[in-house]
């Protein structure tokens, strides 16, 4: 079956939660999402730090006027949003998560933090006990539906106001797949971007690690790679 856009639910009307939305990631995704019209809040530990950074992607090129755009602490963006990303640093992760439990039961959870670490001789996978990133996540959320996403989008490109397309696809684990097309159609508010699945939680682990390898292609080549599956 080939990838067909149309056939993906609205979802211009749902309210995207970013948690760690003040970091690289987490910003980028935001700016995207209020470019396309999404109502997005921005998460952090500070409520100002997060309210400051709302007001700054607000005002930002593209975003349209009046653009519904706020921050708040982690805690009241889990309860306000229909949509959660998950954009943390990696030795954060399960704690902010663990801590989340219960306002983000119910809500659809987008965990898209690759656990890595870093040496002389670049990036590599680590191990997670749990199997992934996101792995850890549905453990900790039992109440929520969890899925791995936006794990490859390169933070540059997304922040980048003079870019109005980013040509990758966006691969998606998850055990449901009337999730997927919700993340999928979101990914597609995003110009150039595919929302593919790609395969259960239990997948998720070499994505996460596969942006080890897009990192040591991006130093090599003076680039900001990210994935297209062919065929589709």
């Amino acid at each position: 079956m080939a990838y067909d856009a149309s056939t993906l639910p609205d979802v211009s009307g749902l309210t995207v939660g970013i948690i760690g939305g003040t970091g690289d990631q987490g910003r980028g995704l935001a700016y995207r999402f209020a470019r396309a019209g999404q109502s997005v809040l921005i998460g952090s530990r500070s409520a100002e730090r997060a309210a400051q950074s709302a007001e700054e992607i607000a005002a930002l090129p593209g975003v349209p006027a009046g653009a519904q755009v706020g921050g708040g602490g982690n805690e009241e963006v889990a309860r306000r949003s229909d949509v959660v990303v998950i954009a943390v640093p990696w030795d954060g992760h399960a704690a902010t998560v663990a801590a989340l439990a219960e306002p983000l039961a119910g809500k659809i959870v987008v965990d898209c933090v690759n656990p890595l670490g870093f040496d002389k001789q670049g990036p590599y996978a680590l191990t997670v006990a749990e199997g992934s990133a996101v792995q850890q996540a549905a453990g900790l959320l039992p109440d929520s539906r969890v899925c791995a996403a936006f794990n490859h989008v390169s933070a540059p490109l997304l922040a980048d106001p003079e870019i109005d397309r980013i040509d990758l696809d966006v691969l998606i684990c998850a055990e449901d797949r009337e999730l997927v097309s919700v993340v999928a159609a979101l990914a597609a508010r995003i110009p150039g971007m595919r929302g593919i699945y790609a395969g259960r939680l239990r997948n998720a682990h070499q994505i996460e690690a596969f942006t080890a390898n897009l990192i040591a292609i991006n130093k090599r080549y003076k680039a900001h790679a990210g994935i297209r599956v062919t065929d589709l």
